[in-house]
Parts: C-alpha cells; sequence; structure tokens
C-alpha cells in the first residue's frame, strides 16, 4: 500500500463540538427540565457568573468535582448547602454530558479509520471536568486513540502551550509534524499554532466561531489537507 502524508506523525483532536457535538440546528439537542441556579437559591445571572469565573479552576481540576464547584459557590452566596439538591445536579449533568457520546456521527469515524490506515497516530486534547467524559471509554471514539489528554487530570487546559506540547511527548512527535483539529473554542486553534502544530478549523458542526485558520467543512476533507 502507499503511504502518503508521512510529514504528518500524528493528528490531535478537540472533543466537543469536534468529534462529537450537543447541539441540533444550533439548539442543545438535550433540553434542561431544571434551572440549576433557581433549586440553589440562587439568581440565575449571578450563578452564570460564578460559573464562569470557575473556568479556568473547573477545567484544570482545581476542583475535585462538579460537587466542590456547587459548594464553593454556595459558601462564597453564603447559602446552605443541600446534599440532595446538588447531588441531583450532579447526576443530571453526568447524563447530559453522556448523550453526544451516544450518537458518534458515521463521518467522524470514517476520518478517524482512515487517519489508522495510514498509520497516523491519533491523540485527543480535552478541555473538560471529570463528569463530562464518564463516556468516552465505552465510547466508539476511544478504540481509535493512541492517546487522550484530559485538562483536569493533567493541570493544563488550552489555549496553554504546554498542553500541546505534552500531548506531543506522550505520543513521542514533535510538534512541526503533527496537526490539530478543532472548533476554536478557548482559542485552542491560536495556542496549537503557538505550540508549533498545523492547524485546521473543524467547520462541520459549530459555525459560529471565526478563524485564519484552514476550514475544513466536512470530515472526510482532513486526510487531503495533511501535510
Amino acid at each position: 500500500m502507499e503511504l502518503i502524508h508521512l510529514n504528518t506523525k500524528a493528528v490531535f483532536f478537540d472533543l466537543f463540538e469536534t468529534l462529537i457535538t450537543e447541539f441540533t440546528d444550533g439548539k442543545r439537542t438535550i433540553n434542561r427540565s431544571t434551572d440549576d441556579a433557581a433549586l440553589l437559591g440562587i439568581n440565575h445571572g449571578d450563578f452564570k457568573k460564578d460559573w464562569r469565573k470557575r473556568q479556568e479552576a473547573r477545567m484544570t481540576g482545581q476542583y475535585v468535582n462538579f460537587i466542590e464547584v456547587m459548594r464553593d459557590i454556595l459558601e462564597k452566596q453564603n447559602l446552605p448547602y443541600n446534599e440532595q439538591i446538588v447531588e441531583h445536579l450532579y447526576r443530571t449533568r453526568i447524563d447530559e454530558k453522556q448523550a453526544p457520546f451516544l450518537t458518534i456521527q458515521p463521518a467522524v469515524l470514517a476520518m478517524l479509520k482512515e487517519l489508522q490506515s495510514k498509520y497516523i497516530k491519533i491523540g485527543l486534547i480535552s478541555n473538560c471536568t471529570e463528569e463530562e467524559i464518564r463516556q468516552w471509554k465505552a465510547s466508539q471514539l476511544a478504540p481509535y486513540f493512541d492517546d487522550a489528554l484530559f485538562s483536569y487530570e493533567v493541570g493544563l487546559a488550552k489555549p496553554d502551550i504546554r498542553i500541546y506540547q505534552l500531548a506531543c511527548e506522550r505520543l513521542n512527535v514533535s510538534p512541526e509534524n503533527a496537526a490539530f483539529v478543532g472548533d476554536g473554542g478557548s482559542n485552542e486553534l491560536d495556542g496549537a499554532c503557538n505550540a508549533g502544530l498545523k492547524v485546521f478549523h473543524a467547520f462541520w458542526f459549530n459555525t459560529y466561531i471565526t478563524s485564519r485558520y484552514t476550514k475544513l467543512l466536512h470530515p472526510d476533507h482532513l486526510i487531503s489537507h495533511l501535510p
């Protein structure tokens, strides 16, 4: 078999809105039946602000889990901690984050299979918390990956160039021989570029983020663009 794209030794992927999606026609597939803020007794706007304020700490594992985030928010708001309510919200979030793993697009699996057939290593770099990726190992995606790097486990998050460097080290490839594919959230594309990787903008699920990088309109377009 003729091998092509030999300069590319590894391709790293983002997870949400690149390999899986939580949206259908621009709307969340799972409609929330509960209002976290209302159940916790917090103003909705204040809750969103507190949640976002903890984004980096959540992604880099500074909180053990979702429960600890809720505990901290309630404590800072001088509100009582209701274990049953928080546990309910935790389980609801786990279920919501599991859903996208259950319906993997065939085109995504075909893309991964093709990379594998070219003997190109496949890695994951995901900004996430532990409850968001509970379904990863049981999903159809996991068998294709040589390594999966989750931000909360390594204490680093995109766009920090160290997370891309670490991903390359774990697969024993140099950044100049690697590519990164993502939808562009969290400034991940710039981070990958700054780390020295070839960058591609996954434009098949999320089409709301603009970038200066090569846009891939469909998963099967990736192979033909690899150097």
